[in-house]
């Protein structure tokens, strides 16, 4: 904008990047705690299921935090918004490897998603202002490969840290790499980036937007219906299986691993299939990974195989929902996606609610079971999502 042409041709080709590895942080912090539940329980000396509670009730928090955040700040320069972003994530977690007990830890935890409920969304409005429109789509999925990569290399650094040398340390790590993740942002993201500003009436123009009402369902099935397994993976393992931490961490780099691998051959067949096909292939993937969990629960072999496969589908499926929301009606991308994220959240806290039910009550095998009823539903919404003839929306 304010730059010389070619010196901001080069922040441009590298913003993506940087945008990127912001979403690695924000991934890491939302689902650290599902890597080290059984640290965090005998270190603070809470039960399991209250442990899994720092995920339930950080979603609520975030769930809030999306909107409300989007419609406040939707005036302030993106490179700022994102960087303080990134700075109050990378300092909470840096206050969480001190927390003396789980009530202080709970608190800052809320502060700190309240706040970082910001970024994910955020980062996926800026993409839309930073590269050609024929672009966008493979853009925005490249953005989410950060949660990939979250989940591919974090969950399993985050259990393998905690379990040999500490809860504490595994969000130090995290804090480190929030503040590395904050520097590049500055230092790459152009600045006088500005989105659409949200007003009290786009809120109401979404929801008379019947695609983006039945999108943003979508995204609320696929996430409950993950959360309730996802969030307890490593204590139902240990429990089906007898698996060690590091089988545990294992299983959890399948899951990114794969999920990386996903979103990589989403980022390059959306352009050409369309966001509707790329996304219903996905979320069949992801029906096929979870059912095969539910049916072969207490054979880690079988169990790590369902894992790989649900693994393909989770980012990419996330990813395609941004792409055919900022499609459906781009003059709303900033409330629709923010509320996307919103929603996403509340699946969690919804999904982790009724693990813990399960998981406390000794349901292990009945958790991959409601699972997959949430996920069979996903699938059939979002044959209903199918574009008509000549029409673009949310293609």
């Amino acid at each position: 904008m304010k730059n010389q042409h070619s010196d901001n041709h080069v922040h441009r080709h590298f913003a993506p990047t940087a945008l990127m590895l912001g979403n690695v942080v924000t991934g890491c912090s939302v689902v650290g705690p599902a890597g080290m539940l059984s640290e965090l329980s005998s270190g603070l000396d809470v039960t399991i299921r209250d442990a899994g509670l720092l995920i339930t009730f950080g979603a609520v928090m975030l769930c809030i935090g999306s909107p409300l955040t989007a419609w406040l700040t939707s005036r302030i320069d993106r490179r700022t918004l994102l960087t303080a972003t990134l700075a109050v994530l990378a300092l909470a977690n840096i206050a969480s490897a001190f927390a003396p007990d789980y009530l202080t830890l709970l608190v800052i935890r809320l502060i700190m998603l309240g706040i970082g409920a910001l970024y994910t969304p955020q980062a996926a409005g800026t993409a839309a202002l930073i590269v050609p429109e024929e672009k966008r789509g493979s853009t925005i999925a490249y953005i989410f490969l950060g949660w990939s990569l979250a989940a591919a290399v974090g969950l399993p650094l985050i259990t393998f840290i905690a379990s040999h040398y500490g809860w504490r340390a595994a969000y130090g790590s995290i804090g480190t790499l929030g503040c590395l993740s904050f520097l590049l942002l500055a230092w790459r993201l152009p600045g006088g980036l500005v989105g659409s500003p949200v007003e009290l009436k786009t809120w109401a123009d979404v929801g008379r937007n019947r695609m983006i009402v039945l999108l943003l369902s979508i995204t609320t099935l696929q996430m409950s219906g993950q959360f309730v397994v996802f969030t307890f993976m490593g204590p139902l393992m240990t429990k089906l299986t007898n698996a060690g931490p590091d089988a545990v961490a294992l299983v959890f780099a399948l899951y990114g691993v794969f999920g990386f691998i996903g979103i990589a051959i989403a980022t390059r067949i959306v352009d050409s299939w369309g966001a509707y096909k790329t996304s219903l292939l996905f979320t069949l993937v992801m029906l096929t990974g979870i059912t095969g969990w539910a049916v072969s629960a207490g054979s880690y072999p079988l169990m790590a195989c369902a894992v790989a496969i649900w693994g393909l589908g989770f980012a990419s499926t996330n990813s395609m929902q941004q792409v055919r929301l900022v499609n459906a009606e781009p003059a709303l991308a900033s409330a629709s996606v923010s509320l996307n994220t919103s929603v996403l959240y509340i699946g969690q806290a919804l999904g982790s609610a009724i693990g813990a039910v399960l998981f406390a009550r000794d349901l292990l095998h009945g958790a991959g079971y409601v699972a997959v009823g949430f996920v069979a539903v996903a699938v059939i919404m979002v044959a209903m999502t199918k574009p008509r003839p000549g029409a673009a929306s949310a293609a």
